[in-house]
């Protein structure tokens, strides 16, 4: 048990029936760090959640979160959670419940922030129940937050949300963790992960298949990405070309040699809009997912 981690999981494991949702994970989350939780659906992030919150017990392995078990984590107060469907309230303005949650709270962050940070003022009068899905999810915010917790988890936190929505959200996140909490999110949105996460870590088949930095997470691609339009072609033959891919009329050769690879490329009949650009994190994404 270690003060300054906010996450320790050892081999933890969870099944239903004969699925095995989490296999023998190991993860360390330091305080202070962001974190975004990546993996397709069914990889075991919401399990991993679910048992980081105490909502569901391992059936192997152990979670601790502070150096507490979740469920003591939680009562204390340490944890705030934006699960993407948690239900609110129907019947009740979104000011009157917000006012009768920051009541539940020992020492919560004063109400007027609350409103600030998750930008709740000009829905305050709104009936809950009736709020669009990127509404709920800023009243979600705001009670995740509501406690002033040291560690945040959030599932899929800018679902619904314009993109002026998403901007707002993630400055005032960042401006959260400046204040030094720690902010695990998973997300499907791989752009979020890769500008706002110090530490990525990636999931598949309930096991840890990736974890690093966005940069190092990439790096298992290797090479640059060549994009461009133009006609069939033998492009694996072209100098430095490790992988070809082709979608909806656009080619992309991840080269190891691009200088190389562009030379032989611009000499070839009907080649048009080349553009040259690193790898994305979707593309490692998708390779450690495959």
């Amino acid at each position: 048990m270690t003060e300054c981690l906010a996450i320790e999981l050892a081999s933890l494991t969870k099944r239903y029936g004969s699925i095995t949702a989490v296999n023998a994970l190991d993860l360390d989350v330091p305080a202070d760090q962001i974190l975004a939780f990546l993996g397709p659906n069914g990889a075991g992030k919401s399990t991993t959640t679910e048992m980081v919150l105490g909502l569901v017990q391992p059936d192997g392995g152990s979670a601790r979160v502070f150096g507490r078990s979740p469920a003591q984590a939680v009562r204390c107060g340490d944890v705030g959670a934006m699960l993407q469907n948690g239900a609110l309230l129907a019947d009740t303005s979104v000011r009157g419940l917000l006012r009768l949650m920051h009541g539940l709270h020992a020492h919560p962050l004063p109400l007027g922030e609350v409103i600030e940070r998750a930008d709740l003022a000009d829905i305050l009068g709104s009936n809950a129940g009736k709020l669009s899905g990127g509404q709920a999810q800023r009243v979600r915010f705001a009670l995740a937050i509501m406690g002033d917790p040291r560690l945040l988890i959030l599932d899929e936190p800018t679902v619904g949300m314009d993109v002026d929505s998403r901007r707002r959200f993630w400055a005032s996140m960042e401006d959260l963790a400046q204040g030094g909490r720690t902010i695990v999110f998973a997300t499907h949105y791989l752009d979020e992960a890769d500008e706002f996460a110090d530490r990525i870590v990636v999931m598949a088949a309930g096991r840890l298949v990736a974890d690093g930095s966005g940069s190092q997470i990439k790096s298992v691609v290797g090479g640059r990405q060549i994009r461009f339009a133009g006609p069939h072609h033998r492009w694996e033959e072209l100098p430095g070309v490790i992988r070809v891919s082709q979608d909806a009329g656009t080619w992309t050769l991840t080269s190891s040699d691009s200088d190389a690879t562009l030379r032989d490329l611009l000499g070839i009949d009907g080649v048009r809009d080349v553009e040259v650009t690193a790898p994305r994190l979707e593309d490692a994404f998708l390779e450690l997912v495959a």
